[in-house]
């Protein structure tokens, strides 16, 4: 009799809440993976930390490729295709984009990285030395764009502060693809933001204690706007805001007189880029090139930067120590 009592009570406990979790445990560990696929490595970077176990990111800008010259395959539009999600930067940053999209006949769900934060423009607080705003970024892009592409800068991922935004953007966007599992999504973004936050605290500290009068350096494309807007520091380029665009002769000549006036040691080539015009710059300015800052892409998986934060981090710790020899 205690035997067919235990059984009818075991039998309830099976076709009430327990079943009912038993069956959502089922699903969770069945439930195929969001695949998502990112226009570039440092977002795809960001959306798998974000994304976690959830979601498998690839990405259609390689490590070490540069977006503004990026020319997409074949391969990149079945790539596409097959993408539940896909999230670009915006701002114009991928020109190319909406062609591959169309190509490729995506019908997934689309997120804008970039959207609702207002960008800087080119030109504020920033130099670059180039053919004026020639930038070569012209229609195309994400969609819900509504700046003014001939000026905006995209490169928003070097200002840790508008990053918050940006990071939202992403966990909000990985949510509503995937409601079910939209407060881990939520739940690690806010994580992943807060580390973004002291890093931002710890580079401002780091930038404070030079003086501002040391805070200048060169690179070869106008890519770092954002940061030194963020902690005053005055950026100097060559080349415009896009790797596209090409350095005047005149323009080389007159940031070599001005690095020799100003004295200026914070050199650097990018990961993206040829270094060869900053050769020849550091080389006819008599100062040594401070080694490479990762502008538009990540290191190489196992690289010295290959994830957002650890690059983020090194390019800090490289201008400064550049810069302390200034000083």
């Amino acid at each position: 009799m205690i035997r067919v009592i235990v059984a009818f009570v075991a039998a309830l406990l099976l076709t009430g809440p327990l079943q009912a979790q038993v069956q959502a445990q089922t699903q969770t560990q069945t439930q195929p993976k969001l695949k998502a696929i990112a226009s570039f490595s440092i977002l795809a970077d960001i959306v798998a930390e974000i994304g976690g176990e959830k979601v498998t990111v690839a990405t259609l800008v390689p490590a070490m490729g540069d977006a503004h010259v990026y020319q997409p395959s074949p391969a990149d539009a079945r790539a596409v295709a097959s993408a539940d999600l896909l999230v670009a930067n915006g701002l114009n940053f991928e020109t190319w984009l909406d062609r591959l999209v169309s190509a490729s006949g995506f019908k997934g769900r689309r997120i804008v990285a970039a959207q609702g934060i207002k960008p800087r423009q080119l030109g504020d607080h920033h130099h670059h030395h180039g053919h004026g705003h020639g930038h070569g970024h012209g229609p195309g892009g994400a969609p819900d764009d509504d700046h003014d592409d001939a000026k905006d800068d995209p490169h928003v991922w070097h200002d840790l502060q508008r990053m918050q935004a940006y990071v939202a953007n992403i966990a909000n966007g990985l949510a509503a693809a995937d409601p079910v599992n939209a407060d881990y999504y939520r739940t690690r973004g806010q994580a992943y933001a807060a580390q973004l936050r002291e890093i931002d605290q710890w580079a401002a500290v780091e930038f404070a204690r030079l003086p501002k009068a040391y805070r200048k350096a060169i690179s070869q494309h106008d890519a770092f706007g954002y940061l030194a807007d963020r902690y005053q520091i005055e950026f100097l380029a060559p080349q415009g805001m896009s790797t596209e665009s090409e350095a005047s002769a005149e323009a080389v000549a007159r940031l070599i007189r001005q690095i020799k006036r100003q004295r200026i040691q914070a050199v650097f080539f990018e990961n993206v880029v040829n270094p060869r015009l900053i050769e020849q710059i550091a080389k006819e300015a008599k100062v040594k090139v401070g080694g490479r800052l990762y502008s538009d892409a990540l290191s190489a998986p196992g690289g010295e930067a290959d994830s957002f934060v650890k690059m983020y981090r090194l390019n800090v710790s490289r201008l400064i120590e550049a810069m302390r020899r200034d000083s």
